[in-house]
């Protein structure tokens, strides 16, 4: 895919000045009301990976207000349970939330709960892959990926790539279907390390571990839409900011910040969970994207290039972001690594 020649940022005015969370940037529920569309979209199916605390419920949060139907997976049982009732407290009259149980760890886990939604549900509108590890030690999961590509791209892959089918039959004329996968501006830590991606040829670095990992979730977001586009499937990945206050932080300290320059060095960027759902619920319902993806975007808006003095978390790419040829080759490295 190519970057927008002109980006599309409706809400850069309310980022030009950054001052820390809560400040005058929106909130996912911001924008779900800024679009209008409160109780208009019960007719939706809208899943959503990685809900049981932080950013994935946030998300949920702000979509269920439209009155679609919506499905979130998790890997505990009582933390499904906790993250319901944080969904659905601002319209209990909503849908019910139903939960899957899924360890993106795990390829037969994710066949599994790929199979348990398909028996659900007849119809899927909307794939929110939002969840992921960073700054992990140095591991491999259950299916023996490196820990970051195991969870954050193989697991999400194979999850869309079963679940592919019912996007597609989904897409009408009038409404076509959506994947939005979470990246970050952890991808200017690394391209794909196509010779050596699980370091076994080389010292493990756990923020170019997770780097790689968020290129993946671009390239992959790139590829579906440049494949299955023209079917009604579009796809965008997006940067949800800085935030600290999430369990996507349980690996990284004082000291793991440090080799990035510290806290400070972020400045005023950090956003409150609240508004770092914002860019994913917009990315999934925004009407810009019913007839095109294949961005990155960030700040509620499409992202642009970086220039020489972007600032570190900041919302822009870098040239690796957007690169065809990459893209193939990963995809076609993820349809042999997840048997499909």
């Amino acid at each position: 895919m190519s970057p927008p020649v002109q980006a599309y940022r409706p809400y850069l005015n309310r980022h030009e000045i950054p001052n820390g969370p809560r400040d005058q940037r929106p909130t996912a529920i911001d924008v779900v009301r800024d679009l209008g569309l409160e109780g208009k979209l019960g007719n939706q199916v809208i899943l959503i990976t990685g809900c049981s605390a932080g950013l994935g419920v946030q998300t949920a949060r702000a979509i269920y207000l439209t009155g679609a139907k919506i499905y979130i997976t998790v890997r505990n049982e009582q933390k499904g349970q906790k993250a319901i009732e944080a969904i659905t407290k601002d319209a209990p009259e909503g849908q019910a939330v139903e939960v899957v149980y899924m360890d993106l760890g795990d390829l037969n886990s994710v066949c599994a709960a790929a199979k348990d939604f398909v028996r659900r549900s007849t119809t899927l509108n909307i794939l929110i892959n939002n969840a992921g590890v960073m700054n992990a030690p140095k591991g491999k999961t259950v299916s023996g990926f490196e820990t970051h590509m195991g969870a954050n791209h193989f697991g999400h892959f194979l999850f869309f790539q079963l679940l592919k089918p019912l996007l597609l039959s989904s897409s009408t004329h009038t409404q076509t279907s959506r994947v939005v996968t979470l990246s970050s501006y952890g991808h200017t830590l690394s391209p794909i390390r196509f010779d050596d991606m699980a370091f076994e040829k080389s010292e493990y670095d756990p923020w170019v571990a997770y780097g790689q990992s968020k290129t993946a979730n671009i390239y992959m977001a790139n590829s579906i839409d440049r494949l299955y586009g023209s079917q009604g499937l579009h796809a965008i990945s997006v940067h949800p900011g800085v935030i600290f206050d999430t369990e996507l932080m349980r690996h990284t300290n004082d000291d793991t910040l440090a080799s990035l320059g510290g806290k400070d060095v972020f400045g005023k960027l950090e956003k409150s969970p609240e508004q770092g759902a914002a860019t994913t619920v917009w990315a999934a319902l925004t009407p810009h994207f019913d007839e095109k993806g294949g961005v990155y975007c960030a700040d509620v808006g499409e992202s642009v290039a970086a220039g020489e003095n972007a600032p570190v978390g900041g919302a822009e790419y870098v040239t690796h972001a957007y690169d065809q040829q990459a893209e193939d080759r990963l995809w076609d490295l993820s349809c042999r690594a997840v048997g499909v």
